[in-house]
């Protein structure tokens, strides 16, 4: 025999199956450029001299081992569908005499040519387009694009040996699957599943319970900081919930339907019903992937956009004026030293203060118990959706920001609630009851960047002193020369973001030469390349992520549809044989087809529904507030995968009915 026998035979075994195998071939392409573009771009020196590359970098590196990880799962899984396909082929081969050691060569050398060409084009294509990305990346960051091109060897490497493992387990895996197998189990390998399934009442409730569970703590769950946890309890309760229902639910919602007689006994959906029947546990599983893989590409791609779209909303939210100076002394000669370097330092730039917010403030967490407030180390020391941040801001600070002429008795306070609702009469904090002269009054300022983050209370009063004094016993400090106070001077400034972030540090560098060490000087401007590495990072690897979640999805259907054509193609020549026209054979297959297909996305629809609420709790963590923004984006984003899913549809179905016919 000739030693180029089992390289040819392999070679025409891969272009006898290119229905099958170029989709996988294309695949492996795609995910081999997406991680090695995503880590020669995470390994790339001129992200470190960026504002904010050091977060930039990470954000890359977690996005590319994420793909790494997801290759090796879907890469295996798809490969499940090509062994399915070829194990008639390869019983045929064992009963005309071909041994499996002989098979396993060819399957050899398939695994060479699949892994060489993906890995070779996959590489080239990366390296072709990882500069292209590059300049795309530094778009969305508002960077410089710099001048130059180089090859990350290391990147390569990594990429090398990640997808060279992969080819290798799967053929291995392929190995034991022929070994283990029967020669007859082999020629009936692509009609395995012809049983009708058992209702499986078991885990059809379980799926129930555990989805409605995952919707249940999506919906109560109020404390951005309980939702950075509970937000993947959820998703785990959900994912089972899914992959339950599909399997398991479908099938006893089938078996309904077949008992319904009406609907039943009517051609179309009787071919549907009893053709999804057999083979639902396969069908359900891959649209269970569907359904799971379109909600992460919504969550990602409507998070991420919102972020990067809103970006003056978060940075609005985070800083209230363009320029925020804060200290921990709040004597009157320091305050007095800080407005005079503002002023001088904007006369020297010819501009002035606009919009001047000043006040003193009192804060530390504490956990609230119907009306009484408990402080502590264990409060400050614990991470919990139970904090409250409580705030006390002396009257007239209160009344100069506000332009009132508010009074207060002893021991008497305004409350402002942000977050939960608070109806009781007195607030108690270190055993000493305030009564509450009125609720929910116009704060007129944002004071805290955290607002919006943990349930915050606001109490105005004319008791500051006293309270510090409290505070301080309650910390063990008898030094009355530590103030627990802040001091917070800001304004706006009619500037370009250039000469604002200038102002900015000379007002520092003044600052500092007049040893007003206590004070820190911050300016919207300047943390704006910070903001734009972090959320326009997270845009850019939501668009990778997202584009290689649906690359998976188009793979999934296309090989269920081809997987589900071939096992009709039988069922249906027979019903053409007793009487049935292609048109009604046509009405059967876009009935079924329209079932398998939509089913996912409407269930990922509702998924995104439930959680709507738990993700804006998740996006105020990163200081976006505009749930509005995120519901137009959430809507968008789902409106055009839709659109995108009509037009797999479309082109699968026609692959489906071209195998039927």
């Amino acid at each position: 025999m000739s030693k180029l026998f089992y390289p040819k035979l392999a070679a025409t075994n891969i272009k006898k199956n290119y229905q099958t195998y170029i989709p996988y071939i294309l695949t492996s392409i795609g995910t081999i450029m997406m991680y090695y573009i995503l880590k020669s771009i995470s390994l790339d020196k001129g992200l470190d001299s960026m504002s904010g590359g050091d977060s930039l970098k990470t954000i890359l590196a977690m996005g590319s081992f994420v793909i790494g990880l997801f290759s090796f799962i879907f890469l295996f899984y798809t490969n499940s569908f090509l062994i399915k396909r070829r194990k008639k082929e390869f019983g045929l081969f064992n009963i005309l005499g071909m041994e499996k050691k002989h098979i396993s060569r060819i399957m050899f050398f398939e695994t060479i040519y699949v892994s060489i060409i993906s890995i070779i084009i996959g590489l080239l294509g990366g390296i072709v387009l990882s500069k292209l990305m590059y300049m795309l990346l530094l778009k969305l960051l508002r960077f410089k694009v710099p001048m130059g091109y180089a090859i990350s060897f290391k990147a390569v490497y990594n990429t090398l040996i990640l997808f060279g493992c992969i080819f290798l387990l799967t053929f291995i895996n392929n190995l034991r699957q022929i070994h283990l197998t029967k020669p007859i189990e082999l020629l009936k390998g692509g009609q395995v599943g012809e049983k009708e399934p058992k209702t499986k009442w078991l885990l059809t409730l379980i799926g129930l319970a555990a989805l409605s569970a995952g919707y249940v703590i999506a919906l109560i769950t109020e404390s951005p900081i309980a939702a950075l946890y509970m937000f993947f309890i959820a998703v785990i309760l959900v994912i089972i919930g899914t992959y339950c229902l599909f399997t398991a639910g479908s099938i006893a919602l089938l078996k309904l339907l077949k008992k319904n007689k009406k609907y039943y006994y009517k051609t179309k959906h009787f071919i549907t019903v009893s053709g999804m029947m057999y083979r639902m546990k396969q069908n359900a599983v891959g649209l269970a992937n569907i359904c799971i893989l379109s909600t992460a590409v919504l969550v990602m791609l409507s998070t991420t956009v919102s972020l990067y779209i809103g970006m003056e909303d978060v940075l609005r939210t985070r800083y209230a004026r363009n320029l925020l100076i804060t200290s921990t002394d709040i004597t009157e000669e320091y305050q007095a030293g800080i407005k005079d370097t503002v002023s001088n330092t904007l006369e020297q730039h010819g501009t002035e203060a606009e919009n001047i917010l000043e006040y003193r403030y009192l804060s530390f967490p504490a956990v609230r118990n119907e009306d009484t407030f408990v402080t502590g180390d264990e409060v400050i020391n614990s991470f919990s959706s139970d904090i409250k941040m409580l705030y006390f801001i002396p009257l007239e600070d209160y009344n100069a920001m506000n332009h009132t002429s508010y009074t207060l008795d002893h021991n008497e306070v305004f409350l402002i609630a942000n977050g939960e609702r608070y109806t009781q009469e007195n607030f108690t904090i270190f055993d000493t009851p305030l009564h509450i002269k009125e609720h929910n009054n116009t704060l007129g300022e944002r004071l805290s960047d955290i607002g919006d983050v943990i349930d915050s209370y606001y109490v105005i009063t004319n008791d500051v002193d006293q309270l510090e004094e409290m505070y301080r016993q309650e910390q063990g400090n008898s030094d009355e020369t530590v103030s627990y106070f802040r001091y917070i001077y800001g304004f706006d400034i009619n500037t370009e973001d250039e000469e604002t972030i200038q102002i900015s540090q000379d007002i520092s560098s003044s600052l500092h030469d007049k040893d007003y060490e206590n004070s820190y000087v911050e300016s919207a401007a300047g943390s704006k390349e910070e903001f734009f590495s972090l959320y326009g990072g997270l845009f850019f690897l939501g668009i990778f992520l997202g584009g290689l979640f649906i690359m998976a999805t188009v793979l999934i259907i296309y090989y269920k549809q081809i997987t589900e054509g071939y096992d009709d193609k039988s069922r249906f020549e027979i019903m053409q044989k007793v009487g049935m026209s292609r048109t009604e054979i046509k009405k059967s297959i876009g009935s079924q087809v329209l079932t398998v297909f939509f089913l996912p996305i409407v269930t990922a629809a509702v998924h995104i529904a439930f959680a709507f609420k738990v993700i804006t709790k998740l996006l105020a963590l990163l200081g976006l507030t505009n749930v509005v923004l995120f519901a137009w984006c959430t809507l968008g984003t789902l409106l055009v995968f839709a659109v995108f899913y009509a037009i797999i549809y479309v082109m699968t179905a026609k692959v489906y009915y071209k195998i039927v016919r």
